[in-house]
């Protein structure tokens, strides 16, 4: 099993020594260059991905916190908003309720005018009605009273008497 000196067939157990040597220094090179070279700049990507990983989450977060103030703001403003709303809306009821009022109390005070005008506008012609229908009643009463007396009542100062007797006559028989 052993190696002849002039056999060159290698054993499958045993390798050739300077194919180990060779071997491992090329083992060695390799990873010395791994270690100097590959994994520090793999730990440098590593790390840099960890820390953005952790970075955007911490950004995340700020966001969020960020986002939740703002809502919360928001939500204070349109409370605030609301409130004024509400209050600029009871005070346009209170001013659409005082103009209401004005308008109505001159609306009072036009028809009383209206009224009173239209009452004084009455009686002043019933009062002209009157004068004129007492011209005419008195006029008719004196030539009335002349055809049944039989004399004529044509002296103004007994005219006028008359008139005013009959005429007193009238009104206290209301």
């Amino acid at each position: 099993m052993f190696l002849a000196e002039g056999d060159h067939t290698p054993s499958p157990v045993f390798p050739i020594w300077q194919e180990l040597v060779v071997g491992t220094i090329a083992f060695g090179v390799l990873c010395f260059v791994l270690m100097k070279y590959v994994f520090p700049q793999m730990e440098k990507t590593f790390k840099a991905r960890v820390d953005a990983i952790e970075g955007g989450i911490e950004r995340a977060e700020r966001a969020q916190a960020e986002a939740n103030a703002l809502l919360d703001q928001y939500k204070a403003q349109l409370a605030e908003a609301r409130t004024e709303a509400a209050r600029i809306r009871d005070e346009a009821r209170a001013d659409a309720e005082g103009i209401r009022a004005d308008i109505q109390a001159q609306a009072q005070q036009e028809r009383d005018r209206i009224v009173a005008a239209g009452r004084e506008a009455l009686a002043a012609e019933r009062q002209s009605i009157i004068n004129e229908l007492r011209g005419e009643i008195g006029t008719l009463a004196v030539d009335l009273a002349g055809k049944i007396v039989g004399e004529s009542l044509e002296d103004e100062a007994r005219r006028k008497g008359t008139v005013d007797r009959f005429l007193s006559d009238l009104a206290g028989a209301r």
